[in-house]
């Protein structure tokens, strides 16, 4: 501990962090934090690909650096001059990452079942800062690697390939269980002092039972299907497409619900069709059909009953998202909702609304938008 604090007083950051070596984790945390929120956009951008890729192999040589400087290894090196800051470097990398895949992650979830998995993403983020006294225990280390590096290539392999399904979120846990695997070993055959604090099949049991947690997670639907991202969804009284935009007509609703766009009391005509439109997300020629299911709520039975699949196709590109939008006649009055779903029946959102029939006209509380 002293030649840490010798080697800290030589410089003046150094002498930062030994007079405010309490919060200084917290500041690495919320500096990858906030470095993220400002610059990260769209998944599919070379600047935001560059910057996870980054990242990722940063953290990786971090870990590398970090598990071998108790060897000596980098004794007598410039290395060890900065050895001291790894676990400070180490933080800073898992709150970058764990904070970009929240922010995507985001765009994608719906209040639906999908909100588990990005809410074990939300404490993962914010656990970080409590990670600063277990920062050196190896299990513990590793295993949240694993999860962000899980995270990482479900999200970069779809949108290098242009291609998003069962059979490559598959092939994107195997190339994140391979390379933990493969940085694990080669730390444990190089550094004595990590073979003497772990044991080697207990650590690769625990990210074995990881990687199959998350599997399974992906099985029952759990897991929002990014990076596609539902940008709008609402239920409307007509849709019309004018010049490559489509003129939305919907109830406004009242000024101070600012967190929903549409009114989800749907006051219906007698013969008046009842319109769901969405625009979808979708990195760069990903191309993805997309359903809406409507479903219908039975008071008798309490169940949500299905009526229809109804599918359009979206291409990726368009910095709005890809529009598109079904419609129905003669609904019930009652409790409806739209689930907006891929071909593997992954949830990307859910349009919640309530029809009931009127006589009344409704010119004022309507609006027209275009999307």
């Amino acid at each position: 501990m002293r030649r840490a604090l010798v080697r800290y007083r030589k410089s003046a950051f150094g002498s930062y962090v030994i007079r405010n070596q309490k919060y200084a984790p917290i500041l690495f945390f919320m500096g990858g934090f906030i470095f993220d929120t400002l610059t990260l956009g769209r998944i599919d951008r070379i600047y935001d690909t560059v910057v996870l890729c980054s990242h990722m192999t940063l953290l990786s040589l971090t870990l590398y650096l970090f598990n071998l400087s108790d060897d000596g290894k980098w004794k007598n090196t410039f290395i060890d001059r900065y050895s001291e800051y790894f676990p400070l470097a180490i933080q800073f990398f898992f709150g970058a990452l764990s904070s970009a895949f929240v922010i995507y992650f985001f765009r994608s979830v719906s209040l639906s079942k999908t909100m588990v998995f990005f809410i074990l993403l939300v404490l993962l983020l914010f656990a970080n800062e409590f990670l600063k006294k277990k920062i050196s225990n190896k299990y513990l280390q590793f295993s949240v690697y694993f999860f962000i590096s899980f995270t990482f290539f479900t999200f970069m392999v779809p949108t290098l390939i242009k291609e998003m399904n069962t059979f490559v979120f598959i092939i994107s846990g195997l190339l994140s269980l391979a390379c933990t695997l493969a940085l694990i070993l080669f730390i444990y055959t190089s550094s004595p002092s990590t073979r003497a604090e772990i044991s080697l099949k207990k650590l690769i049991s625990g990210i074995l039972s990881i990687y199959l947690i998350i599997n399974v997670f992906y099985y029952f639907n759990l897991i929002p299907p990014v990076p596609l991202a539902m940008e709008t969804g609402l239920v409307a009284h007509d849709v019309r497409k004018k010049n490559n935009e489509y003129i939305v007509t919907y109830e406004r609703d009242e000024w101070y619900i600012f967190w929903r766009t549409h009114n989800i009391n749907f006051h219906r005509h007698v013969g008046e069709r009842v319109y769901v439109f969405t625009s979808v997300f979708a990195p760069t020629d990903l191309k993805k059909s997309i359903f809406h299911r409507w479903k219908r709520y039975n008071p008798g039975t309490r169940k949500w009953e299905v009526t229809d699949d109804i599918g359009f196709e979206v291409a990726g590109g368009r910095g709005r998202g890809f529009r598109g939008y079904t419609y129905k006649n003669n609904l019930r009055e009652g409790q409806w909702k739209v689930e907006v779903i891929t071909e593997e029946e992954l949830i990307l959102g859910v349009v919640d609304f309530v029809i009931k029939n009127t006589s009344e006209a409704l010119e004022e509380g309507m609006i027209k938008k275009s999307f």
